[in-house]
């Protein structure tokens, strides 16, 4: 038998061989130095009712809508310093409680300091910022809900916006208007998508 009859790899296929070798490496090598371009938004919520859940779904859809964004959903009480550090935007929902925000929301923000470590670094400082409130009645306070939680974000020099409605998405559960209406829950969709938009611009601006 000769070297020629025993060699394995024809001659014709060693240039093939070559090619992609190099190609493989070059994306392997791409990829370890490339961060990714994926806008992350973290949507979080606090629900007993399951009404400020349903909108939480719905936001959600409203980010998924704009193409390169990719959607972390969590109830606040298992949201982890990463989900927060991680993330380009954050929307938070509650509902009114007493005309404010529920306790477990506040006590979420509460935790970025004492529990996450954000301040005095403002370590989420520039990532975009939104909210969304469900209340009983129609006076019942789901403007200030929103609000507040807009303060806590500015307060912590995010960038807020809003989206759905004048200060977020909100939606009436009780009285003439119980549940979620289609017009609700495309509030929420609005503010998903809205919130994911600006996400982008940020996040392309700051690559630059």
């Amino acid at each position: 038998m000769t070297s020629e009859e025993f060699s394995v790899t024809p001659h014709w296929l060693m240039p093939f061989l070559i090619v992609v070798c190099l190609a493989l490496l070059t994306a392997s090598a791409l990829s370890a130095v490339e961060p990714s371009s994926a806008v992350i938004v973290l949507v979080a919520y606090h629900s007993l009712s399951g009404h400020t859940e349903k909108m939480a779904y719905e936001v959600a859809a409203g980010v998924r809508s704009v193409p390169g964004t990719r959607v972390v959903q969590k109830r606040v009480g298992d949201v982890t310093g990463p989900d927060l550090f991680s993330s380009d935007a954050l929307i938070v929902g509650s509902p009114v409680y007493w005309a404010n925000m529920a306790g477990d929301v506040k006590t979420f923000f509460d935790n970025w300091q004492f529990k996450f470590g954000v301040f005095p670094e403002f370590k989420m400082r520039n990532k975009v910022g939104a909210a969304f409130a469900t209340g009983g009645q129609v006076a019942g306070g789901k403007e200030l809900t929103m609000l507040t939680i807009l303060a806590a974000m500015l307060g912590n020099q995010m960038i807020v916006v809003s989206g759905g409605g004048a200060f977020g998405a909100s939606a009436t559960t009780e009285g003439d208007s119980p549940g979620l209406d289609e017009t609700e829950l495309s509030a929420a969709r609005a503010l998903g998508k809205r919130v994911a938009e600006v996400a982008k611009l940020v996040k392309r601006g700051s690559a630059k």
